[in-house]
């Protein structure tokens, strides 16, 4: 029996799907299950039991004998209009409690970290573990985050195996629901479809020309192998960023959402919101060294690769993965 929280969610519902590929039938599926939109992601999946994440803990220490992995991605993923507590509750000590309970029964875990954790960058954007105390995320979604990280490295007991995977910017099928937390390539087709133009934010960095802000996008479906892989590896435990180690622009990406439409290109620039310029990121890269290290060989999807996907095979056709 394998166990995944958040298992509703994007990245959550996607991984059930993943392990549903590779034969595993037995999937305890974890979440607060009030959101019809969000359930819709769980309809063509093989579940064995949908548990509320607000009883999952009696569930656990009732059931622990027959589950053989813990999964946990769920978590409050907005980065903005909820006070600290919020985060602390659902991201930080619902963390602590899976990690006890994983320690407990003598479950390995994988859980949901962020590249948010990393802030402006000023650290480099490596998983080594001396840096994850320095960081200085710009959100409490950020902060929440790197808290339990710095806390599970402090942790003198530990899961047998246990990884901390700080997600990249992610995109792929099943986000519908995330309105405007949802991916950069989901806003342009909508607004594609929409208007036939992109808008996008001017720098205000002289270092970067209008577009030319980078991310390290990376399509949901190498999440998935990423964390399927480290559930039957399970060596070396730690914090491993997941990403491509491949920046791109933001241009790049809405030429990309144009081209898998089949429409040419209209990209209007607007002002950055003046509330956020200053802590708008204009670069991020994950170093993906001490992944590879561990044995990780499969080629990412590129971004077009990725977008070219994702439009036709799934937003063109409004179906979920």
């Amino acid at each position: 029996m394998i166990v995944v929280t958040g298992a509703a969610g994007f990245i959550g519902s996607n991984l059930v799907g993943k392990l549903n590929s590779k034969g595993y039938k037995d999937i305890v599926v974890v979440d607060d299950f009030s959101s019809p939109e969000k359930n819709l992601n769980l309809e063509n999946k093989q579940i064995s039991e949908r548990v509320d994440r607000t009883v999952f803990e009696t569930w656990l220490d009732e059931n622990n004998q027959w589950v053989e992995f813990v999964f946990h991605i769920g978590a409050k993923s907005a980065t903005t209009g909820f006070s600290k507590s919020v985060y602390d509750e659902l991201n930080l000590n619902y963390s602590k409690m899976v990690w006890k309970k994983c320690v407990q029964f003598g479950i390995p875990l994988v859980y949901a970290s962020s590249a948010a954790t990393y802030g402006l960058g000023e650290h480099g954007y490596d998983d080594k573990h001396s840096i994850i105390p320095k960081l200085k995320p710009l959100n409490d979604y950020g902060r929440s985050k790197n808290d339990f990280d710095i806390w599970a490295l402090e942790q003198k007991e530990t899961p047998f195996f246990w990884a901390g995977l700080k997600y990249f910017n992610v995109y792929g099928p099943n986000e519908y629901h995330k309105d405007r937390m949802a991916s950069v390539i989901l806003h342009a087709y909508n607004q594609i479809q929409k208007t036939g133009k992109m808008r996008l934010f001017k720098s205000h960095n002289p270092d970067y020309p209008d577009g030319g802000q980078i991310r390290d996008f990376v399509y949901v479906k190498d999440l998935s192998e990423i964390m399927f892989f480290l559930m039957v590896k399970r060596k070396n435990s730690g914090i491993y960023n997941v990403g491509t180690g491949i920046g791109r622009t933001f241009l790049d990406l809405t030429k990309g959402t144009f081209k898998a439409m089949g429409i040419e290109p209209n990209i209007e620039f607007i002002p950055t919101p003046e509330d956020i310029r200053d802590k708008y990121q204009y670069f991020t890269e994950a170093n993906m060294s001490k992944l590879r290290k561990l044995g990780y060989v499969a080629e990412f999807w590129t971004l077009e690769e990725g977008i070219h996907d994702y439009v036709t095979n799934y937003l063109m056709n409004n179906v979920r993965l």
